[in-house]
């Protein structure tokens, strides 16, 4: 039931909105954590990055990796309270932990870029390819970049080639671009027999 009433309330009926808030404040993890998403992004309500965070922190305290990610994101943004990239990183490793694909794809950009953690390559490899695993697109194109640039580990080009691949194919149009680059200089195709 709370699933349909998140998609009502998603659509804007008033009613839906009720009967969801009423299971959130009776403790259903799942009607907290959309009702917080709905929040954050102002589907079927208005926009309130205050009530977010509010029904975001006790999901994400018992352990919600959806509730989790949510808070990590709105600690990195400032949104709903005071932006905070250490505890940004803290939910996300504790969503990234759980398997949580988007967190552990952030966590890895975090690590890359040294946001709220010490800047390290390696990490950033090790949580973009737990993402990769879960064929998250932007891990997938991520990685790619890392195995083509060396950057966190050896270079390897024929394994940044199969996960642009993998990605072009889901139409990202960074790894087609990546793909283009790669074989308009000739890596990652045959020889040509008639060239002279």
């Amino acid at each position: 039931a709370v699933r349909w009433y998140l998609l009502a309330a998603e659509q804007g009926h008033a009613e839906a909105v009720g009967w969801l808030q009423q299971a959130a404040e009776r403790g259903d993890s799942e009607a907290q954590v959309g009702l917080a998403g709905m929040y954050a992004t102002g589907r079927g309500v208005p926009q309130d990055d205050v009530e977010a965070v509010r029904w975001y922190r006790p999901v994400a305290e018992q352990g919600s990796a959806e509730a989790q990610h949510g808070l990590g994101v709105m600690y990195a943004e400032g949104r709903g309270v005071a932006q905070d990239e250490a505890e940004a990183v803290r939910w996300y490793r504790q969503a990234a932990e759980q398997g949580h694909a988007d967190a552990q794809f952030t966590l890895g950009s975090m690590y890359l870029d040294g946001r709220g953690v010490a800047q390290d390559e390696a990490e950033a490899v090790r949580w973009y390819l737990l993402a990769a695993k879960q064929e998250h697109l932007a891990a997938q194109v991520a990685l790619g970049s890392m195995y083509a640039e060396g950057r966190g580990m050896a270079a390897d080009a024929s394994e940044a080639e199969r996960l642009y691949l993998l990605a072009a194919k889901q139409g990202s149009p960074e790894a087609q671009r990546a793909l283009m680059g790669i074989y308009a200089n000739g890596c990652g195709v045959a020889d040509d027999p008639f060239s002279t």
